[in-house]
């Protein structure tokens, strides 16, 4: 068993698209009308066959909740690994994101914490 999608909660799918793509740098893997929504996946550029990030619309009351509770306490949704953490902070403060903790060093990892505009705060890791 391995894991092939994960998904985060989203308030537009079309801004989440743009953010995780013209932003992060995720490249689209699907987007398949489902009515008013769409199966919309993103894969890192590294690992195009690897796990598909599902941008899930928040319309469940009991998502819309849960996203906005994790926020509101400070608490990523995600995690994603990067190899230089200092330079990916320095090249999203540069496109304008907005982090919410800078690159901290804990024991033998640092996390940096920012905000992905679609109501979710994600938090990047270099080991």
């Amino acid at each position: 068993m391995k894991i092939i999608v994960t998904s985060i909660f989203v308030d537009d799918q079309q801004k989440a698209l743009d953010f995780y793509s013209e932003t992060l740098g995720f490249v689209k893997k699907h987007d398949v009308p489902t009515g008013e929504h769409r199966w919309l996946t993103l894969v890192s550029p590294e690992a195009e066959d690897g796990t598909e990030l599902l941008l899930e619309p928040n319309v469940h009351p009991a998502a819309k909740e849960y996203q906005a509770k994790l926020f509101a306490d400070g608490i990523p949704v995600t995690m994603f690994g990067v190899g230089d953490i200092h330079a990916e902070y320095n090249r999203l403060m540069e496109k304008g994101v907005r982090f919410t903790m800078e690159p901290t060093t804990m024991g033998n990892v640092t996390i940096a914490v920012f905000d992905d505009t679609c109501g979710n705060l994600i938090q990047i890791m270099q080991l």
